[in-house]
């Protein structure tokens, strides 16, 4: 019997051993998976620092059992991660800035040849408009005469003609009225009496006074010049009688050759298929060359004698001297399909004098969208373009202001393009246009409207850079037969030598134009590298190391949510179980629940329902201490 249970308990102990070794083969194969998570923080950060390539690192693991070193190299490590991030935020913030290099090109190639337009700076006395301008020139007379004591001489019909019209001046005269032309003290003598020996008649500014259409709010336009101050007053009622005007066309007037005596281009004649003509209140007929898009210009040689010339009468007849107090004539260079703004880009010619205007073209290219504010056509701008044109920033901006002054006025001003459904200002239908005009001028000038605002750069631009020389012309030697052959041809006799014609070159320079273009001057590429740079330099690191550092970031992630995971599963295993659901009174099971909450007893439970059974591997009868019962 005795043989029988030690034969019985050697073989039940080989099978446990077998068991265990399985059970412990599992555990380590368990522990060897494809993803390996640390039982700890200390663990994990432990492994990174003796496996990873980046530089500083291991010196925390080296250390650690010098306190003094592991707190200095931590400090040094987190320091220098601090200095690396400080200038990768230095890096983004000018990565987002979106810097621009400027890249200078010089080209050289046939030259298109720019618009030219030409003024005769001589505001014409259209037929259409004649007698209410001579009324008008009539009621400033006697304007001067009250203020100046200056009697202005006027044509001899104004005079002849003045009774017959003294009717129908009630209504001009009416208007003028309305808007006087007078004198103020200056600011600082206000308080003085008129007749005060202090005041000096230079003392006095003057201007006009403009009222809003119930009188309640004035104000008074005022100049330090008298000159301006009379001008103004002037070309204010003269736009007025333009505006009443129905058809436009009616003061279409050209006499081109009258007025332009001689053109060459590339030493070939000038024909009416060179040039377009078009009509400015205050300078008059204006001719605008090379405007045809089917037929451009085109240079084939630098020089003067490879470009526009032009001989121009600037003797004036029959021009309005209120309006235009200047003799010549009035240039501006432009590209095709922009019009001719001859305030802002014009200048003047002088007459008797050959002026000779060198040209070089420069074109600039802006980068769009993050890089700048500029646009490609307008079509991104709040405002509508009311010329018929390509998108300029000027066109934008004096578009912008016809359309206030449309909102705000309920008229359009005489100077800018109509908008569709409104009519030009005309105090005979709109009493208080001036007096809005000039509230919304004074707006306009201070960006209150937002005009300047809202009208961006165009990201394409073609300048002319211009210079010019003077001499001269006629010379006092040729000027006899000079002016005789013009006689001749023209069928004019100039009265004034000096005053009567003028001469106007316009050349290219050189064939060579500048192209300033932008390119972005931080790229990604440019980013990523200099992000490198400030890695390696900081940790002598590479990509990989940053991916070591990944991992890191997304173990220290995972080992955070399992060890939360286990602290919950804690939390519910040590928390008393919830009441009964049924009524039945088992007190002997409620007596046993508090047991089998506790930990240990769950943990043997636990084993037993898991361990398999081995009682099939022994005789019946067989007892727990391994011993045959007897019956």
């Amino acid at each position: 019997g005795g043989s029988v249970k030690t034969g019985k308990m050697t073989e039940g102990e080989k099978t446990r051993q077998c068991k265990q070794e399985e059970e412990q083969q599992q555990k380590e194969e368990e522990q060897e998976g494809l993803i390996e998570f640390y039982g700890s923080y200390q663990e994990l950060f432990q492994f990174f620092c003796s496996n990873t390539t980046i530089h500083g690192a291991i010196r925390l693991v080296c250390s650690k059992k010098n306190k003094m070193k592991t707190a200095f190299w931590s400090v040094l490590f987190f320091l220098t991660f601090g200095l690396m991030y400080w200038q990768f935020g230095i890096l983004y913030r000018e990565y987002f800035s979106y810097p621009v290099n400027l890249n200078l090109n010089l080209n050289s190639d046939r030259l298109t040849f720019p618009a030219v337009t030409l003024c005769t700076l001589n505001p014409y006395r259209y037929s259409a408009i004649r007698k209410k301008l001579d009324e008008l020139d009539q009621i400033t007379h006697q304007t001067l005469l009250d203020l100046y004591d200056y009697n202005m001489s006027l044509a001899r019909s104004d005079w002849s003609t003045l009774s017959a019209r003294k009717r129908s001046s009630r209504s001009l005269l009416h208007h003028v009225q309305r808007h006087p032309l007078r004198r103020q003290k200056r600011d600082n003598l206000v308080n003085l009496p008129e007749n005060s020996p202090s005041v000096d008649k230079n003392d006095w500014k003057i201007g006009f006074v403009l009222c809003s259409e119930n009188n309640k709010d004035c104000f008074h336009q005022a100049y330090s010049s008298g000159v301006d101050a009379v001008r103004e007053w002037y070309s204010f009622h003269y736009i007025n009688i333009l505006a009443q005007m129905p058809d436009a066309k009616a003061l279409d007037e050209s006499d081109f050759e009258n007025f332009i005596y001689a053109c060459r281009f590339n030493e070939a004649t000038c024909d009416k298929a060179n040039y377009t003509h078009f009509h400015h209140p205050l300078y008059g007929n204006c001719y605008t060359f090379n405007d045809n898009s089917s037929s451009l210009w085109t240079s084939s040689l630098p020089g003067i004698n490879n470009g526009l010339s032009l001989v121009v009468r600037t003797e004036q007849n029959d021009f309005i001297p209120l309006l235009s107090t200047v003799t010549g004539a009035r240039v501006m260079v432009h590209d095709q399909n922009e019009p001719a703004f001859m305030d802002d880009g014009g200048f003047n010619v002088r007459p008797g004098i050959e002026t000779s205007i060198s040209m070089r073209k420069e074109m600039t290219v802006r980068l769009g969208g993050s890089y700048s504010d500029c646009t490609e056509d307008g079509s991104d701008v709040p405002v509508q373009n009311l010329y018929s044109s390509r998108y300029t920033e000027q066109v934008c901006i004096r578009s912008c202001f016809q359309l206030n002054m449309v909102e705000r006025c309920g008229c359009a001003y005489y100077f800018y393009p109509l908008p569709a459904g409104a009519e030009y200002c005309d105090y005979t239908k709109h009493v208080a246009w001036g007096y809005c005009y000039y509230k919304l001028l004074a707006e306009f000038k201070a960006d209150v409207l937002g005009c300047f605002h809202k009208c961006r750069k165009p990201c394409k631009m073609t300048e002319y850079q211009l210079s010019a020389g003077y001499s001269r012309w006629p010379s006092a030697v040729s000027e006899d037969w000079v002016f005789y052959m013009l006689s001749q041809q023209n069928k004019y006799n100039i009265t004034s030598k000096r005053n009567g014609v003028a001469k106007v070159n316009i050349f290219f320079e050189e064939w060579n134009y500048k192209t300033n273009g932008e390119s972005p001057a931080f790229t990604v590429v440019t980013l990523l590298s200099q992000l490198g740079n400030q890695w390696s330099l900081w940790f002598g690191s590479s990509v990989l190391s940053v991916m070591e550092l990944a991992e890191l970031i997304l173990d220290f992630v995972a080992i955070t949510f399992i060890l939360g995971f286990r602290w919950f599963r804690s939390r519910q295993q040590l928390s008393p179980p919830g009441p009964p659901s049924n009524s039945h009174n088992n007190t002997a099971f409620q007596d046993e629940a508090p047991g089998l909450s506790a930990p240990h007893r769950f943990t043997v439970e636990a084993v037993v329902t898991t361990l398999p059974s081995y009682n099939s591997l022994e005789p019946r009868g067989l007892n727990s201490d391994g011993e045959v019962g007897h019956e």
